[in-house]
């Protein structure tokens, strides 16, 4: 009896320690899954967190070169621009130094033609006065040649007065125009000085610099006396014996 006793108490005992052991191993199979499950979840987390930085890395980058990009076609943009702006100004320079070329010489033209009906006029008076003293002095040379001389100095003296009177106009009108200059560049120093942006500051450096260029045109032609003077300069050529191929009373001629 004592024995069966025994036998029970350690069966019960032994279906505890299985018990026991069966819960321990599930309670560690629990953990095992559940550290599993947290491992599998934080490389999860771990994976979209990666993902999201290379997406914003990425995306930064894509703006970055969008942004250069940008600035790159705003330099080439303000480049043609300035480009456009400094051809501008050239083409003005140039337009209105061949206008001015034309006048000059349109004035120059004019002035030789009233010069040469001048000319013509005073050589018809010059044969009726050679008649008349040959008619009443029996062909006496000395009042002919006092005559023609007197004719000639007179001739001379007219030529050199309208060349002198055309040199002061052209003169005046050059000093105008340096002066003129001289404000326009006054007045582009101080806007580039009170410009904000770069964009006007390029601007207007550029129109500075075609506005010292003209006015140092300018003021080189004030300098050197606009149009060469009657007689400047001249009278080598001719006492050297080369050809002269001016109209006949062209103030403006070297050969004079």
């Amino acid at each position: 009896m004592a024995e069966q006793k025994e036998s029970s108490v350690l069966f019960s005992l032994k279906e505890l320690m299985n018990l026991e052991e069966n819960r321990i191993q599930e309670e560690e199979a629990e953990k095992e899954r559940k550290a599993r499950e947290e491992n599998e979840r934080r490389a999860r987390e771990e994976s979209e967190r990666r993902a999201s930085e290379e997406r914003r890395l990425r995306e930064e980058e894509e703006a970055r070169r969008a942004e250069e990009q940008r600035k790159r076609e705003e330099a080439a943009r303000l480049e043609a621009i300035r480009h456009a702006e400094l051809e501008k100004v050239k083409h003005e320079a140039d337009h209105q130094a061949r206008l001015q070329a034309l006048q000059a010489q349109q004035a120059h033209e004019q002035q030789i033609a009233l010069l040469q009906t001048d000319e013509t006029k005073k050589k018809l008076k010059l044969i009726v006065a050679i008649g008349a003293a040959i008619v009443l002095l029996g062909g006496g040379g000395l009042a002919f040649k006092l005559k023609a001389d007197a004719d000639q100095k007179a001739r001379d003296d007219a030529a050199r007065m309208a060349a002198d009177e055309l040199a002061r106009k052209e003169l005046a009108q050059l000093k105008a125009e340096a002066e003129a200059a001289q404000k326009r560049m006054a007045d582009l120093q101080g806007d580039l000085a009170n410009a904000k942006d770069e964009a006007t500051k390029r601007e207007l450096e550029a129109k500075l610099a075609a506005a010292k260029a003209d006015n140092e045109a300018k003021s080189n032609a004030v300098r050197g006396g606009g149009r060469r003077p009657a007689g400047g300069g001249g009278a080598a050529k001719k006492s050297g014996g080369g050809d002269c191929n001016c109209p006949p009373g062209d103030p403006l001629c070297s050969c004079l």
